[in-house]
């Protein structure tokens, strides 16, 4: 089982976004994942680093890291939050996460002197549909 892996780190500015689906989506067609799971994959992703940019530390960035392999794709994003509540886990957008994905994890880290904030990491995975022989 061969794992594919590549990351980018962006400003945590909305103009960003583009990127970052451009990129999940990308990523996802080359490992080649049905359409579908190409769509939940940057859905997901969207949602994430919406939700991470809208609370950020002014200048700080976002991480994104996805890796693919035969059998599913595991995604990363991470920033820094100016409030230890960044995420809305009891909201409707969670639920759509964990509709799309089959695994989801959040972690809000302990205030962060150096950077001003609370560091968040978002992790999900999604799995190749029976379809695809995954």
């Amino acid at each position: 089982m061969q794992t594919s892996s590549v990351g980018i780190r962006v400003p945590a500015d909305l103009n960003q976004l583009t990127m970052l689906r451009a990129l999940a989506e990308t990523v996802a067609l080359i490992a080649d994942f049905a359409l579908d799971e190409v769509t939940d994959i940057r859905v997901a992703l969207d949602e994430i680093a919406t939700a991470l940019i809208a609370e950020a530390v002014p200048d700080s960035e976002i991480d994104c890291a996805f890796a693919a392999d035969d059998a599913a794709m595991a995604v990363r994003v991470s920033g820094l939050a100016a409030v230890d509540d960044a995420l809305d886990e009891d909201g409707f957008g969670w639920h759509v996460l964990q509709t799309i994905t089959n695994s989801i994890t959040a972690r809000t880290e302990s205030f962060d002197a150096d950077g001003n904030g609370y560091p968040v990491v978002v992790e999900f995975t999604r799995a190749r549909g029976e379809a695809d022989g995954g």
